[in-house]
């Protein structure tokens, strides 16, 4: 069965182990080994995930299929460098999904459930950074209403990979 949840302070290696194998499995063939490893141990080790579980601004969610992740999402505020992010906007930081999990929909709720939780206090501007050659993502998160406002350059050890920033203003409910 599978299913939606959020992660707590007891997932960090859960989160760690399937943040780094879903960006090894969609982004690894892109970086020198060295620049790959260093870049895992930096954002996605045992202690970047508890830290990242312990913050209160962001929320994370597993998509768990029989109890093993095959994905996660993260949410928080906007961290993007943008001369228009303001305090109080949101930001999808991660959406990774298991190649063999993707095309069942499944990618797509935990999007939106990242998306209601960003906006649990009311509409808000949100904001999404996402790699230029990623198509497939860009045409999922222009459905929803996101726009290409900026770039910036995402950096992985020595490699610096051509990103856009996305931004979807706050919407009016109803």
């Amino acid at each position: 069965m599978v299913l939606i949840r959020r992660a707590g302070s007891g997932d960090a290696q859960t989160l760690s182990r399937i943040a780094s194998r879903t960006f090894t499995d969609t982004f690894g063939h892109l970086y020198p080994p060295q620049d790959l490893q260093a870049f895992l141990s930096e954002s996605y080790s045992l202690e970047a995930c508890e830290r990242v579980l312990a913050d209160d601004a962001c929320a994370v969610w597993l998509l768990e299929d029989g109890g093993v992740a095959v994905g996660h999402a993260l949410a928080g505020p906007c961290t993007l460098p943008h001369a228009e992010v303001a305090p109080g906007d949101g930001e999808l930081k991660r959406l990774y999904v298991l190649l063999d999990h993707q095309n069942g929909g499944w990618g797509g709720r935990l999007f939106r459930t990242a998306l209601e939780w960003l906006e649990r206090d009311g509409p808000r501007t949100l904001w999404i950074g996402v790699w230029s050659e990623n198509h497939g993502a860009q045409r999922l998160y222009a459905r929803h209403g996101f726009e290409h406002v900026g770039d910036y350059d995402f950096i992985v050890g020595d490699i610096r990979d051509h990103e856009f920033i996305l931004r979807r203003r706050a919407q009016s409910p109803g």
